[in-house]
């Protein structure tokens, strides 16, 4: 009898020791699939946030990164001009020979299509043999429209295949895309997200192009607020500005048909807007483009970008003067004076 008691207890004791270590045991498993779903689901939430672009304006502390390099902060600001954008890929060329990289870049319009590019890591002679390919059809979709008659899909797709959809967070170097809130006319900096998105938003030429629907909002082109961006620049904490202004009015727009008078007041508009922020920057680069091209015309890209490479040379000395005036780093001094 006793000995019956005491195989009972032991029997009980194994029960109650194994139903311990299952229990703990589904603990444990139960923990895992909750950490395994709350992973894929904040996966599906960063790839939710980045089908869409948006503006965190906090994202990256310039100040803290001037203090981890070491020396000042230099920004590459590239503004709006339609087709005459091709000059950014000039000046790029020069400043890449000298070994000058921007800690950030800032592009409106036709500056932040090249910008976005130049970003993800593509060499000026990639960016140049991307500018020579592009046909028109690659990003003018006609859809009649109330609102405009380019639709601005075919941009934000064209754009997105040749960063391979990598979104704004993740360029190799920071990104600024300003664009126009349309109901308030607000100036919006995306940084984050759909790259392609953000420029769509940035080139949307009102009545031209629809605007940009992102998260129930449309936006138009950045260079209604804001053509030549260098004070986003400088509220971003760069030290250097090198700006890029294409903006260039040709000696004879002519006003009789529809493109010219699109042509004309975008100049008038955008030009005005342009000088006002241009005298913050410490290098100007503005191409003579004035016989070269309007800002509709895509036949003279050779030339535009041969005149983009022109004045940046012509600046290259000015440029280094400012850089060693502002004390960057010996090492980048060594490259831009080889």
């Amino acid at each position: 009898m006793k000995r019956n008691t005491v195989r009972h207890q032991n029997h009980l004791h194994l029960r109650l020791n194994f139903e311990l270590k299952l229990q703990s045991f589904m603990m444990k498993m139960g923990k895992l699939f909750l950490a395994i779903a709350l992973s894929l689901g904040m996966t599906q939430l960063q790839a939710a946030q980045s089908a869409v672009a948006q503006a965190q304006p906090d994202r990256i502390n310039f100040h803290e990164v001037k203090k981890s390099k070491k020396r000042p902060i230099i920004a590459l600001v590239l503004g709006s001009g339609g087709s005459r954008g091709y000059a950014h890929i000039g000046a790029i060329e020069v400043l890449e020979q000298a070994g000058i990289q921007p800690d950030f870049i800032v592009g409106t319009s036709a500056g932040s299509l090249v910008g976005a590019l130049y970003a993800q890591g593509k060499s000026a002679s990639e960016l140049r043999e991307i500018a020579l390919q592009m046909k028109a059809s690659d990003v003018r979709d006609i859809r009649l429209d109330k609102k405009g008659f380019f639709d601005g899909q075919k941009i934000e797709d064209y754009v997105n295949r040749l960063l391979d959809d990598t979104p704004l967070q993740e360029l190799k170097i920071p990104m600024y895309v300003v664009a126009t809130q349309l109901k308030h006319g607000q100036k919006v900096v995306f940084n984050y997200g759909n790259t392609g998105q953000a420029v769509r938003a940035s080139v949307s030429i009102p009545s031209m192009f629809i605007p940009t629907d992102i998260a129930g909002l449309e936006y138009v082109d950045g260079g209604l607020v804001s053509p030549v961006p260098v004070n986003v620049a400088r509220n971003l904490g760069a030290d250097l500005i090198i700006a890029v202004d294409i903006l260039a009015q040709p000696e004879y727009t002519e006003t009789h048909h529809v493109w010219g008078l699109f042509n004309q007041n975008i100049n008038i508009m955008q030009q005005r807007l342009a000088q006002q922020e241009l005298q913050y920057a410490d290098i100007v680069i503005q191409p003579d483009i004035r016989e070269k091209a309007h800002i509709f015309d895509v036949s003279s890209r050779e030339k535009i970008m041969q005149a983009g490479y022109m004045e940046a040379q012509q600046q290259l000395l000015n440029i280094v003067q400012v850089l060693n005036n502002k004390n960057i780093g010996s090492s980048q001094q060594l490259q831009v004076l080889d």
